[in-house]
C-alpha cells in the first residue's frame, strides 16, 4: 500500500518527463553541451575562460554604430521592423557576394540564402540531405555545432584524420571507399579549412583542388564552412574550395566573427537547384530571417570600413594568440602538445596519457579556469586527452595567468596518475546539442 499523502513511485518517476514517449525518436541525439552546466561557475569573473569563441566586440565603434542603428530606424523603420524575403535583404546579398570575392569566389545574389548564424546553415544543409542512418565525413575533430546537428537528424559521422596541414587526402579518400564497401556512400563532407574550430589549423593551399577531385570522382558533396576565413593573422586569404568548384560546393559564411556573433546574420551560398531547397527550409524554420538585423549589417559594410575593422581584429587576435603560445611554452609540463594557428580564434592542446580533460573540467574550474574538453568535438568517443582553448575574448594579461593555472592542474593530475595508475573520474561523451559556451 502506499502511504496516506504520497504519490506511488513509477508515477513520481513518471513525472520527470510526462512527455517521454511522445518525443521523435530523433530526439535520442540531442544532449546538452557537457559544459554548459558548469558555465554559471566558469562566468564568474574570477575565473579566466579559455572555453568559449566569443568574438572580442570591444574593438567595435560602438558610437557610431549607435548613431547609425537610431538612423536606420528613423529612415528605414518601416521595412527594417516588418517580415522580409525568406532568401535574406537583397542589397545584403550583393555585399555578402562582393565579401566572398576577397577568397576568389564568384557568385551572384540570387544563390545566396542568408541565415540565422551559420548554425541555421548548417541544420538546414543536414536537414535537405540526411535521411537516418545516413554517413556524413567531418575532421577529426569537428566543430561541436556541426556535431549535434548530424546527431539530431540522426546521420552518422565518420571522423577523417587532419594534421598540421589540415584535411589528410588518402585519409578522405580511405574514409568514402570504406563506407562505400559497406554500403552507405557519404551524402557530403563537412570541412572547415580556415583556421579550423577547434583544431586551429589550416588546410594546405596544395591539398584543397585533391580534396575537391576526391569528393568530385565518388560525388560526395562538398560543405565549406568559413567564419574565419578573413582573420588570417599575416593578412593571407587562402582561395575558398567554394572558388576552385562551383558545382559541388556549398559554402557557410558569418558575420559573426568578422561583426558582431548577437546579431546572428550568416550565409550559404550553393549551386542553383540546393538553394531552392534551402529557401524552403528557411521558410518552415524561421519564415524569414530578421529584417532589422541584416539592415545593420548591410548599413554597416557600406558606411563603416568593415575591412580596416576586420584588420583591427586580426592585430587583436593575434596579440592574444602570441600571448596563448608564450604561456603554453613557459608552463605546460613536459609531454603537452598543442597547434600553433596562424589565424581564428584556437589552439587545441593535447595533454600526455592518463589525463581525461572532460573528468578534470571541474577540478579546474575549482582553480579558476575553464576550457572546452575534447570529447565533444568527435562523434566516435575520442578526444579524452585534448582539449581546446580559445584565446578571441580574454586580455592578454588573462590569457597567461589562465594558462598558469591550467598547467597547475594538469601537474596535479599527473601526480595522481603517477602515484595511482589511473586518475577518478574518467568519462566519454559523444556529440552535443551546440550553444554559445562552444561556438
Amino acid at each position: 500500500m502506499t502511504a496516506p499523502g504520497s504519490q506511488p513511485a513509477r508515477q513520481g518517476a513518471r513525472s520527470l518527463d510526462p512527455h517521454l514517449r511522445r518525443y521523435a525518436r530523433r530526439t535520442a541525439g540531442m544532449t546538452a553541451s557537457e559544459i554548459r552546466a558548469l558555465f554559471a561557475v566558469a562566468s564568474r569573473p574570477e575565473v579566466v575562460s579559455l572555453a568559449g569563441g566569443m568574438p572580442h566586440l570591444a574593438a567595435l565603434p560602438l558610437e557610431s554604430l549607435s548613431a547609425e542603428v537610431g538612423q536606420l530606424i528613423a529612415s528605414d523603420g518601416l521595412v527594417a521592423l516588418q517580415y522580409g524575403s525568406a532568401q535574406g535583404v537583397p542589397e545584403l546579398r550583393e555585399q555578402i557576394c562582393e565579401i566572398m570575392a576577397l577568397e576568389g569566389i564568384s557568385a551572384h545574389p540570387d544563390d545566396v540564402v542568408v541565415t540565422v548564424g551559420s548554425q541555421m546553415a548548417l541544420d538546414m544543409v543536414t536537414r535537405i540531405f540526411c535521411d537516418p542512418g545516413d554517413v556524413v565525413l567531418a575532421e577529426g575533430p569537428s566543430y561541436v555545432g556541426a556535431l549535434g546537428s548530424f546527431a539530431a537528424y540522426q546521420a552518422n559521422v565518420v571522423h577523417v584524420t587532419m594534421d598540421d596541414a589540415g584535411l589528410v587526402p588518402e585519409a578522405l579518400r580511405e574514409a568514402i571507399v570504406t563506407a562505400v564497401e559497406r554500403g552507405q556512400r557519404p551524402k557530403f563532407l563537412y570541412t572547415i579549412p580556415n583556421f579550423h574550430n577547434p583544431a586551429g589549423v589550416t588546410l594546405a593551399a596544395e591539398r584543397r583542388a585533391e580534396i575537391l577531385d576526391i569528393c568530385a570522382e565518388h560525388e560526395v558533396l562538398v560543405i565549406e564552412d568559413n567564419p574565419y576565413g578573413l582573420l588570417g593573422f599575416d593578412g593571407q586569404t587562402y582561395p575558398a574550395l567554394r572558388s576552385m568548384d562551383a558545382d559541388n560546393v556549398v559554402y557557410l559564411g558569418s558575420f559573426s566573427k568578422t561583426f558582431a556573433s548577437g546579431l546572428r546574420v550568416g550565409w550559404a551560398l550553393a549551386p542553383h537547384a540546393v538553394r531552392e531547397k534551402l529557401v524552403l527550409a528557411a521558410e518552415s524554420a524561421t519564415l524569414c530571417p530578421p529584417t532589422f538585423n541584416q539592415l545593420v549589417v548591410s548599413r554597416y559594410l557600406s558606411t563603416h570600413d568593415w575591412k580596416g575593422q576586420i584588420k583591427t581584429y586580426r592585430e587583436a587576435y593575434r596579440e592574444r594568440r602570441d600571448a596563448m603560445l608564450g604561456a603554453l611554452e613557459q608552463h605546460m609540463p613536459p609531454g603537452c602538445t598543442w597547434t600553433r594557428p596562424t589565424g581564428g580564434f584556437y589552439v587545441w592542446l593535447t595533454a600526455p596519457e592518463g589525463v581525461d580533460t572532460k573528468a578534470m573540467l571541474p577540478r579546474a574550474i575549482t582553480q579558476r579556469v575553464a576550457y572546452a574538453s575534447g570529447t565533444g568535438f568527435y562523434a566516435d568517443r575520442l578526444g579524452s586527452r585534448q582539449m581546446r582553448l580559445s584565446y578571441c575574448y580574454p586580455t592578454p594579461e588573462r590569457i597567461r595567468e589562465g594558462v598558469r593555472r591550467l598547467a597547475n592542474v594538469l601537474e596535479d593530475e599527473l601526480e595522481l596518475y603517477r602515484t595511482f595508475g589511473s586518475v577518478p573520474g574518467r568519462e566519454v561523451s559523444g556529440p552535443q546539442a551546440p550553444s554559445p559556451d562552444t561556438a
